[in-house]
Formats: structure tokens, sequence, C-alpha cells
């Protein structure tokens, strides 16, 4: 047989949502806008002695970082999508790059939890006057990268795993960013009118500790992808109901596991008194549309 007859049995391995182009344009874009202001509150958190502004600006630092490896994820995943060395495409690429922006997230928390407990304990002349307006400035540029991201991957799937990590990781650094930037301004604003100089690294550890959290979870959702966890029984529930409703078949072993945002690879060990082709199987499974590529193995039960 020759090389070319095999050809019409070949299939894709691009497990893709359609939605990466776009994605990718839209994070290179609000790179370029945190780092800007990023510079800007450094600077003038350094200059004016806000502690809630300084952390904003090193908040934003580290997620330029952030969502330049999101950005890099996206070319990455494009440029090898057809290279036969991954074995299952790239679609996992944004789940390995949303683990890795996590990790730095939680770094982030951690460090800014940590430099606002050191300035709790002494007292601190803030340039209140100086530090709101750049404050505000970040909060804005937050909102406009929240629109700009919109479409984050949060869509509701039938089972729930329509999610694009990357993108996810991408809008909850933004989402991070606006949040310490309402901390800070909360904070210049209660020491500027209240007197209440402490608010503001007080804020900075209310804002670590949210952003924490966000880590977390973040790491939870990209990290059972990585492991190959399936951890959703009501799909596994419904592949094994398509294929034992069928004559006598039943299921022997099953592996489910995620190989692209809302795509799912399964390998199904079949026993039956009367085995058929395994066409007719995977045409069984064609209801269960998260299944994007499909190995079936037939056993004949001889008892």
């Amino acid at each position: 047989m020759h090389a070319e007859d095999l050809r019409p049995w070949t299939h894709s391995h691009r497990f893709e949502t359609g939605a990466e182009a776009a994605a990718e344009r839209r994070t290179r874009l609000v790179v370029g806008l945190t780092f800007v202001v990023m510079m800007a509150e450094i600077a003038a958190g350094t200059a004016f002695n806000s502690m809630a502004l300084l952390a904003d600006g090193w908040h934003m630092a580290t997620h330029v970082g952030a969502l330049g490896i999101a950005a890099f994820a996206y070319a990455f995943a494009r440029k090898h999508a057809d290279n036969p060395r991954f074995t299952f495409g790239t679609g996992k690429i944004g789940s390995l790059a949303a683990f890795a922006s996590a990790i730095v997230l939680a770094i982030v928390a951690l460090v800014l939890i940590w430099e606002s407990a050191q300035r709790l304990t002494i007292a601190q002349t803030i340039r209140f006057d100086e530090a709101l307006p750049v404050a505000v400035l970040g909060l804005a540029t937050n909102v406009a990268s929240i629109f700009i991201l919109g479409g984050h991957g949060h869509g509701h799937h039938d089972h729930g795993h329509h999610h694009d990590h990357n993108l996810r990781a991408a809008y909850l650094h933004v989402m991070a960013d606006a949040l310490t930037s309402v901390t800070a301004i909360a904070a210049l604003l209660l020491g500027k009118f209240a007197g209440l100089w402490w608010m503001d690294p007080l804020m900075g550890i209310v804002g670590g500790l949210v952003i924490l959290v966000w880590a977390w979870n973040l790491v939870g959702t990209s990290g059972r992808t990585l492991v190959d966890m399936a951890d959703d029984d009501s799909l596994r529930q419904e592949v094994i109901d398509a294929i034992e409703g069928d004559a006598d078949n039943m299921v022997a072993d099953l592996h489910l596991w995620q190989v692209g945002p809302g795509h799912w690879a399964a390998i199904v060990s079949v026993v039956s008194h009367h085995p058929r082709d395994p066409a007719h199987y995977r045409a069984l499974l064609s209801p269960v549309h998260e299944l994007s590529h499909i190995t079936v193995e037939v056993h004949h039960c001889p008892h």
C-alpha cells in the first residue's frame, strides 16, 4: 500500500476553539497597554512613597511577563499545530502557559502580602494628591484591558470544559491588576481624607489574599488538564451509555482526557457477544460532541 493511500484515513490533531487568533491579538494589545501604565505606576509609587501604588505597579510588571507567556503560547501552538512530534496536537500549550501564569500570580500575591505587612508596622508619609491620579489611570487601563479580553473563555459548555485556560489566565491577571488598583485608590482616599495611612499597606494585604485564591483556582483547573485528569463524571457516563445502550455491549475499559479547550479524546475497550466493526462504535459515540479523537478496541466475549 502506498503512502498516499493512507491519506483518506488520517485526521487533524488541531484541537482548537477557532478563536485563538483573535485571543492572541487581544492579549498582545493588553501587554503593550499594561507595560506603559506599569512604568508610570512604579515611578509614581517610588516618588510619592505609596506602597499600594508601588505594589500595583510591580504587580503589573509581573503580569506583563505572564501576559507575554500567554501571547507566546498562542504563537507557539499555532506554529507547531501540525507538528507530528506533538502526539495529540498543541491544544494543551495554553493550559501549560496558564499553569505557569498561575504560579507567577501566586508569587506576586505572597510578595505583595509580605511587603505590605512590613509597611504596616512603620508609619508612612505618603503624597496622596500626586499618587491618586496615577492609581486612577491604572484602574482605567485595567478596565480597558478587561473589555479588550472580552470572551475570556468563561462561556459554558455542556460539560463545562470549553475554557481556554490561557486566555482565562490572561483575564485573571488583568482582574488582579484591577483589584489592586481599586484597593490602592481606596487606601489613598482613606489616607488623604481620614488620616488612615495604615490603610495603604492593609489594602495591599487584602488584595494579595484575593489574588492568591484566584491563583490557586487557576492552578487547579489548568493542572487537571495537564495531568489528564478526567473529572467529568457526566461525560464518562454519557460515553458508557452510548455504547452499552446498543446490543449487549459492555465497556470494559475507558480512558478520557482533554486535548484542548472543549476537545476530549477517548480510548474505549468494548466487549460483546456479537462484535461489530470499530466504525460502528465510533458512530454510536457521534452524539457525544465533546469527543474529537476516538480509539476503539473490540473484544469478543466467549462466555
